[in-house]
């Protein structure tokens, strides 16, 4: 009887890498270095963009610069909330020392033909080919958004001024060990229909 454990297609097996892929939460060291995280950004830099406008922009945030932003957020949230601002300093600044790398994605907006929601669509593409690059080479991640997307102060220290704007962060790194059940793929039937002419 032949052998088949290596008869799956190469493009077969790209494609079941694809399908594993998932977020993760609990990251630890190390994250992406070196030709690693080239590799990861350059996936970013080939997400689709219509016209050519190519306004993804990536902030890679590491090592000593990650208590630094730590301390950022933690500010940023003080003038979000005062009230609440001593819990929600602390609650950043645990997610940053728990988190081995950020890479800050964004898009910068270029009034004109195109619509406003097609580059922030680019953007978008981009940090999902860098989820998928992370885990393909063996990485994890995750895309996180929250009130520091959204803040104008957090936006600004990273170079994003309206009407340019972040649409997200992605944490990175190694998956830590887990015992927490891989969630189940969602049923294709519950989210694909076919358009029929009448």
């Amino acid at each position: 009887m032949p052998d088949i454990t290596h008869a799956r297609e190469p493009r077969l097996l790209a494609l079941d890498q694809l399908l594993a892929r998932r977020s993760v939460g609990p990251l630890q060291e190390p994250a992406p270095q070196g030709a690693d995280l080239d590799l990861i950004l350059d996936a970013g830099l080939r997400a689709p963009d219509h016209g050519r406008l190519k306004p993804w922009r990536f902030v890679v945030i590491r090592g000593d610069a990650m208590l630094a932003y730590g301390e950022k957020l933690a500010e940023a949230a003080t003038v979000r909330d005062p009230v609440n601002a001593a819990a929600l300093a602390e609650r950043y600044r645990a997610w940053v020392r728990r988190t081995p790398m950020l890479i800050a994605v964004g898009a910068v907006i270029k009034p004109g033909n195109i619509p406003e929601i097609e580059q922030l669509l680019a953007a978008g593409a981009a940090a999902m080919n860098m989820l998928n690059a992370l885990h393909m080479l063996g990485y994890g991640g995750m895309w996180v958004t929250g009130p520091n997307a959204y803040d104008a102060n957090v936006n600004r220290l990273l170079g994003f001024e309206a009407p340019s704007r972040l649409v997200g962060f992605l944490t990175a790194g190694t998956p830590a060990p887990s015992t927490a059940p891989v969630p189940a793929r969602p049923d294709r039937a519950a989210h694909v229909a076919e358009w029929k002419a009448e």
